[in-house]
């Protein structure tokens, strides 16, 4: 992790759930509730030492909060549009070297194993030229089945990528891709993979996508990650594998006691 920062970004704002950062309280196997925030600084602590994370957030309480449990806190603009702004912005404001490899641990994901971590950034160390890549988590039944039920209520949920054989993404989404007419009967076969909120870039990368405007798909979507793909900027796909663990991300409400009993299962 020499070379390697990660960066949490957090904001108050959000039209699904705000202030989830510090209003989502989760519980684990001590029984005791602490905000999400507190959590994903865990899930990074898990893979690096104190004085290679940050949060970045653009919210004095989400800063007050973050260094009162002894995390680094970086102050960024309001108007950073997504996680992939807000950490491009840290990574200027801290000044981070040209060949440092520069991790965003979304915020929502404190169920984050630091095995995706490690294999984002060994990925990048072996492909110099690939300027990101994001983990892909094939899914089992009981991920499937989330997945599922979140959409048929209506519900944003995760996110899940279809990618070449070379790893190369092809598309996100928050629908349940690829298609399949008998999805139950297809699924031992149906490369379903959950996209993991987690990426790893080079300053050169994100530089060109803060150049960008917003995309399309993006807006449609609410996406970040496709405005790389909208603008020919491909992103490796790094297969990982959860070791029995779940995982899941807090995306709605709903997820807190759902994830609040993986942290338990998971023994965390």
């Amino acid at each position: 992790m020499s070379q390697a920062t990660i960066i949490i970004p957090a904001r108050w704002g959000s039209s699904r759930f705000e202030g989830k950062p510090l209003t989502a309280l989760l519980t684990g196997k001590d029984g005791r509730a602490r905000p999400l925030i507190w959590w994903t600084y865990q899930a990074a602590r898990r893979a690096a030492p104190n004085d290679k994370i940050w949060i970045a957030t653009d919210d004095a309480r989400i800063a007050e909060a973050a260094e009162g449990f002894g995390a680094q806190a970086v102050m960024t603009s309001s108007d950073c549009r997504n996680g992939t702004e807000r950490v491009c912005e840290a990574a200027e404001s801290l000044n981070l070297s040209q060949g440092e490899i520069i991790v965003n641990l979304q915020g929502d994901a404190p169920l984050t194993p630091p095995t995706f971590i490690t294999a984002l950034i060994n990925a990048m160390a072996e492909t110099p030229d690939m300027g990101v890549a994001t983990p892909a988590l094939r899914c089992d039944g009981t991920a499937l089945a989330r997945f599922r039920d979140q959409r048929a209520r209506g519900l944003v949920g995760g996110t899940t990528l279809v990618k070449t054989t070379s790893g190369q993404a092809l598309y996100f989404s928050k629908e349940v891709l690829p298609f399949a007419d008998d999805i139950d009967a297809a699924a031992p076969r149906l490369p379903v993979f959950h996209h993991v909120g987690l990426y790893a870039y080079r300053r050169p990368a994100l530089a060109a996508y803060v150049a960008l405007p917003p995309g399309t798909l993006e807006a449609i979507e609410g996406l970040e990650q496709l405005r790389f793909l909208e603008n020919d900027l491909p992103v490796l796909c790094v297969e990982v594998e959860a070791g029995g663990r779940m995982f899941w991300e807090v995306n709605n409400r709903e997820d807190i006691d759902l994830v609040s009993r993986d942290l338990i299962n998971n023994g965390l």
